[in-house]
């Protein structure tokens, strides 16, 4: 279990937090239901404050009509001094500043609001009329008969803005709008939340790793991550089964080979004998390789800080002696998997010495920080088109190496499970010569802490 949540942690530290494309659009969706939402919140609001300055203005109107008739019995050279205001201008004079009835549709309403605010106005001369002011405004003005003969004259300005209300109403319909839409992606995002781990799991069992997947969300998702749990279950146990199954018959194929062996010393034809003793040694690295990439399957290692200067030199001068130069750049130290990352490293090495003479392997970070080993040779080479395929168990290149060379060409395919399983990566390329270029991305494994 240790070793799977590892593998869970490791998942998860590729992919990030992310937003799945079913979230984004969620997301667009709701960004249009809110641009639609703060339009006709507008347009609504925007309606309703025409409505009420018209309101607004006819009840100011109305009680200035009725107040000017009694200032003007009392003071009647004051009457303009005292009813203007900074909204409303009121001043007597000889002749109205509006002649005629009002005639546009908007001033008739103000006309039937001011008759319902003071009915007893029915009964005056009262002149209604839209004027433009210098600032753009759309203002109110209107003049009434007063006993004397005279005329108040008066100016409500502003009567056409409809914005002051109707801005506020927005902004707040649009501050509403963008917490509900916040909050609305934060749910969105603790509920997809496995669903995105369930395809962070799908990638990685493609990959050949085991991840159990949390069963958590709603009934549908907590179902498939407990059919993914057991579909991973069965097929690890499958795998396991085959390979083991193989390794054993590999294993027990080595006593007869060892009795062929024993009778070839006993042939007296040296030819026979030595073609004997050849066969059953090739038949011997044959085998080996098999159980190599068998075990490869199923190998399991617990991660640990590994110096990758001072094991890979162990591994050359151990395995290839005088047939290697390593090249380490410094403070080359990572948290990985020893046992399956050397052994991964291992028939890479062992493949560029048996086909060029000799490896250069260079240990250094990659443009993006990752640490890097890669193996370098003089040889063939290998053709582009072929880089794929040699993945493959069990498939070797004529063109490029002897095919009298020993195992099934599992070599590369072994180095690749490895890596996939414990979360390396290989890549090919050409080295300076035209020889092969192996690019192995070290796998890196989660802190303790995370």
């Amino acid at each position: 279990m240790e070793r799977t949540h590892e593998l869970a942690g490791r998942a998860k530290a590729r992919h990030g937090p992310n937003l799945s494309r079913l979230a984004v659009r969620a997301a667009t969706l709701l960004l249009l239901l809110a641009a639609v939402q703060a339009l006709a919140s507008l347009l609504f609001y925007n309606a309703i404050d025409r409505e009420t300055l018209r309101e607004d203005h006819a009840r100011r109107v109305a009680e200035l009509l009725v107040v000017s008739d009694r200032v003007h019995d009392l003071a009647p050279e004051m009457l303009g001094a005292i009813m203007s205001t900074g909204h409303l201008e009121a001043v007597v004079a000889d002749t109205p500043l509006v002649p005629h009835r009002d005639v546009e549709k908007a001033v008739g309403e103000i006309r039937r609001h001011i008759l319902r605010w003071e009915p007893g106005l029915a009964k005056r001369v009262l002149h209604l009329g839209m004027e433009t002011s210098p600032q753009g405004s759309r203002d109110l003005v209107g003049a009434m008969k007063l006993e004397d003969g005279r005329w108040l004259n008066f100016r409500s300005r502003d009567i056409g803005t409809g914005w002051p209300i109707a801005l506020r109403a927005t902004v707040l319909t649009l501050v509403t709008a963008v917490l509900g839409l916040g909050l609305a992606l934060w749910s969105l995002r603790i509920m997809t939340r496995p669903l995105r781990d369930l395809t962070d799991a799908a990638d990685e069992i493609g990959r050949g790793q085991f991840v159990p997947v949390e069963e958590r969300g709603p009934d549908d998702l907590r179902s498939l991550a407990r059919s993914m749990n057991a579909m991973q279950g069965r097929i690890a146990a499958m795998l396991e089964d085959q390979a083991r199954s193989f390794e054993a018959i590999s294993h027990d194929l080595r006593t007869p080979l060892s009795r062929v062996m024993i009778a070839a010393d006993l042939v007296d034809d040296a030819e026979i004998a030595g073609l004997i003793h050849d066969s059953t040694a090739e038949m011997e690295a044959m085998l080996m390789s098999l159980q190599q990439y068998l075990r490869a399957q199923h190998l399991a290692a617990d991660p640990e800080a590994m110096d990758l200067g001072v094991a890979i030199a162990d591994l050359l001068q151990g395995a290839f002696p005088g047939r290697t130069e390593l090249i380490v750049a410094p403070h080359a130290v990572v948290r990985t998997w020893r046992e399956p990352l050397l052994l991964a490293l291992r028939p890479l090495v062992e493949n560029a010495v048996q086909h060029g003479g000799k490896a250069r392997v260079t240990v250094a970070p990659d443009a993006e920080g990752h640490w890097t080993v890669t193996i370098a040779d003089n040889g063939p080479g290998i053709p582009e088109d072929q880089f794929e395929r040699i993945l493959a168990p069990f498939y070797r290149i004529d063109e490029a190496r002897a095919r009298d060379t020993a195992g099934f060409g599992l070599g590369i395919p072994t180095a690749h499970r490895l890596l996939q399983r414990f979360g390396g990566e290989i890549g090919f390329g050409s080295a300076d010569g035209g020889g092969l270029l192996v690019r192995v991305k070290v796998p890196v494994a989660p802190s303790d802490g995370d």
